[in-house]
């Protein structure tokens, strides 16, 4: 059989693994098998391609760093804890990116007479995949918070940010008109790329970052299927497109969540204004003990647990299903209240309860759980912060407002527990926790979990 039918028929075989992986990612009960499909999936692509004439002779070094690929995969995926998945997902955006760039790059090496089709994919892979290879290491310094998750905004930043977009776009027009005699310019599209990534993502806020994440994703796949183009491969092309569709709906989602456009979130971030007026004294705070909050709790007859970034900081999960069941046990009906952009990346909370196997059907979102907060005897904050934010309801001058929040407020108690009164990862003061109906429980979430399940 021709060689190529064969390394075409796997590549379809790899494309109809993707999509059906894709779907079967829609729930928890088949996720894990979709990811292992897909995997497969790729890997049946990979030597496949090695299986190409041209890249035969180089079999041995493909073998070589697809191991060496794979073992560094496996290792940082078996220790990236729960609570840096964001920043481990920012990074892996961003080696697709660099590899797109590098590719487009090579690409105009290997081809000595480019036509203007080629000339233009090459520009497109080399400016999206730079822009997604900075754009994603600033958005992993700044989960990571290596750097500041504030806005970080200089004068002129988005007259500046749209100059440069468009002297790369004027470049690569000039350069694809002469590939041959313009690889200076192909340089300085390299450059500008590289720096715009960073310009871009440096004014968006940390309450943003879902968003981002999201955005990133679809910026990788389109890199990739800008390459597929390039190279006439059928595989990156269709994964590419895969990915960039999908990281586009869920940039979507993500928008809708928070009540706020993609263009507003790229080009006008919180600034530090704003966000120092928040900081100011609402009233009075009350306070309890674990021991305390056991004597409510084991009254109620409805809780209602709301997770955060917090809960994963303290890698409490497991804690907070062994509470449900302690809840459950002495008669109270208890459900999680999620919202889309809680933790730091779209479907954090989901994935860091579904690893204390906290029944699926228990998950509640947010429009469903609003409409029943106030028959809620007890609504447990753990760990969240900006998705409970009165000011986003209430205030018209927050920079918060009009994104949907669960609205735990209307619950007849309200326990909030934090290890101090500092901010949220948007910077941003919460009145809820100034309000007569609300308690705040401070200390460690594991210890105060823990305590509170001694007594039951």
């Amino acid at each position: 059989m021709n060689p190529d039918v064969v390394i075409n028929l796997a590549y379809l075989v790899s494309c109809v693994s993707f999509i059906f992986g894709l779907k079967m990612l829609q729930s928890p009960l088949t996720a894990r098998k979709g990811n292992a499909i897909s995997a497969a999936g790729m890997l049946l692509a990979a030597f496949a391609t090695s299986m190409n004439r041209e890249a035969l002779p180089y079999l041995w070094s493909f073998l070589i760093f697809l191991a060496g690929g794979s073992l560094i995969g496996i290792f940082a995926a078996k220790r990236v804890k729960m609570t840096a998945m964001p920043e481990m997902v920012a990074l892996l955006h961003g080696f697709g990116g660099l590899a797109s760039m590098l590719v487009g790059w090579s690409i105009y090496h290997a081809t000595p007479d480019l036509s203007l089709f080629t000339s233009i994919d090459v520009f497109l892979s080399i400016f999206i995949g730079g822009v997604t290879f900075t754009g994603s290491m600033v958005a992993w310094a700044k989960l990571s918070e290596k750097l500041p998750g504030r806005p970080l905004v200089f004068s002129w930043q988005k007259f500046f940010n749209l100059s440069l977009i468009a002297l790369v776009i004027v470049l690569g027009v000039f350069y694809c008109t002469d590939p041959k005699e313009s690889y200076f310019l192909l340089l300085w599209v390299i450059l500008g790329s590289l720096f715009l990534g960073v310009t871009m993502i440096i004014p968006i806020g940390g309450a943003d970052m879902p968003v981002v994440i999201s955005l990133l994703n679809s910026y990788s796949g389109l890199a990739a299927c800008t390459v597929g183009l390039v190279l006439e491969n059928n595989l990156l092309i269709v994964s590419g497109a895969l990915v960039g569709a999908n990281g586009v709906i869920l940039s979507s989602i993500m928008c809708k969540a928070m009540n706020r456009s993609l263009a507003h979130i790229l080009f006008s971030g919180f600034s530090s204004s704003d966000i120092q007026g928040q900081k100011q004294q609402m009233g009075e705070i009350k306070t309890m003990t674990p021991q305390d909050a056991y004597f409510v709790l084991e009254a109620a007859k409805s809780v209602v647990i709301v997770p955060g970034y917090g809960l994963a900081v303290a890698q409490a999960q497991h804690l907070v299903r062994e509470l449900e069941e302690r809840l459950e046990e002495n008669g109270a009906e208890v459900q999680f209240a999620i919202h889309p952009v809680a933790g730091r990346m779209p479907g954090h909370m989901n994935v860091l309860l579904a690893e204390a196997n906290v029944p699926y059907d228990r998950l509640i979102e947010m429009e469903d759980i609003n409409r029943t907060m106030s028959n809620v005897d007890v609504c447990m904050v753990i760990g969240a912060n900006d998705v409970v934010n009165t000011s986003a309801r209430d205030d018209a001058k927050s920079p918060v407002y009009g994104m949907p929040i669960i609205e735990v407020d209307r619950a007849k108690h309200v326990f909030v527990l934090k290890r101090s009164m500092s901010t949220g990862f948007a910077g941003i003061e919460n009145p809820l926790f100034y309000k007569e109906n609300t308690t705040m429980i401070f200390g460690d979430a594991k210890e105060t979990l823990q305590a509170i399940i001694a007594e039951f």
